[in-house]
């Protein structure tokens, strides 16, 4: 398997919003008209221009198979250390129990501790019952609950 882990560029913004629709989630709350919804482009040079967030994708033999999105966090707590949150993990569908998602969250965590990020964390959908499987053989732990709040008239 022929992987290349890289920033995200503008001419991605279209598969990585392919990714994001590739599931029976992601498919109800994602925008795959064409043209591209704006407010793709708006988020991906937010993320861009933000030093403490990379858009990371993972490409097979050139195809863009996976994307997830690092954010580093400056803490107080524990002695003032840096987390790393991993977000929006995808793989393509035709190219999952390949063990490429065990690659992708492998080299992330390596990473965050090149970042020197002492914790890394995520959180995933409990209704996605095998990713969280897939999480904690990883060695990752559900130690919190995690809340979340709409709010109401943005989208």
């Amino acid at each position: 398997m022929n992987l290349e882990f890289r920033q995200a560029t503008e001419k991605d913004i279209p598969g990585l919003v392919g990714l994001l629709a590739d599931d029976e989630l992601g498919a109800t709350r994602e925008d795959i008209s064409k043209p591209l919804n704006q407010r793709y482009l708006d988020a991906f040079h937010s993320i861009d221009q933000d030093p403490n967030n990379e858009l990371i994708i993972v490409e097979r033999d050139g195809e863009l198979v996976g994307m997830l999105q690092l954010t580093f966090i400056p803490y107080l707590t524990h002695t003032g250390s840096r987390r790393c949150l991993i977000e929006g993990v995808r793989i393509a569908s035709s190219s999952r129990g390949r063990g490429l998602g065990r690659k992708f969250i492998e080299w992330a965590i390596e990473r965050a501790t090149e970042a020197n990020c002492s914790i890394v964390q995520l959180t995933s959908d409990k209704r996605r019952p095998d990713a969280l499987r897939f999480y904690e053989s990883l060695g990752f732990e559900a130690t919190h609950e995690g809340f979340k709040l709409k709010i109401e008239g943005i989208d």
